[in-house]
């Protein structure tokens, strides 16, 4: 018996167009029952390449995660919350993704000084300091003066901060 079913009615398409299906369990294995509804996945091939309830493999998507491209979950893996898996990724033995996902990939500038990068959702780290983007606008002057940044450096990394909340979120 096949350890789930992708649900072809019920699928969500990319802004590249792609289509990833959410699945239903076809039995119950480690924590799973029979007929739960997971996360989804652009092809069986995204999770547990046999997929067969008799086999060891308590690999699962849940929630609204998402697995697509030629990544693959296995082992006793899961993926699960608002994670996204992709391109060649590999998640497998007792690994587990979970959380929030970017809706664009995490934006990374080498400035004249420090590095800048979206940390986490919302927020910048400009070399070791992580703040929310709000916080930056209003603190990069003084923060800048306090760091020996020079007035054309500050004004730099004030115009790294509009990038930033322009598209870096």
């Amino acid at each position: 018996m096949k350890k789930y079913k992708l649900i072809k009615k019920d699928y969500i398409t990319l802004p590249n167009g792609t289509k990833l299906y959410r699945i239903q369990a076809m039995c119950d294995f480690g924590s799973v029952k029979k007929e739960e509804i997971g996360g989804y996945v652009e092809s069986k091939n995204n999770l547990s390449h046999d997929g067969l309830c008799w086999v060891s493999c308590d690999a699962w998507v849940s929630g609204n995660a998402r697995v697509s491209g030629n990544a693959w979950v296995s082992g006793d893996a899961w993926v699960s919350g608002n994670a996204w898996v992709s391109g060649n990724a590999m998640v497998s033995g007792n690994a587990r993704v979970s959380g929030n996902a970017w809706e664009k990939s995490p934006l990374y500038i080498q400035g004249t000084k420090a590095p800048l990068t979206n940390c986490k959702y919302g927020y910048i780290q400009i070399g070791c300091i992580c703040k929310t983007i709000k916080d930056w606008e209003k603190d990069y002057k003084k923060i800048g003066e306090e760091n020996g940044y020079s007035d054309s450096e500050i004004k730099e990394y004030g115009e790294y901060i509009k990038l930033f909340k322009k598209v870096g979120k």
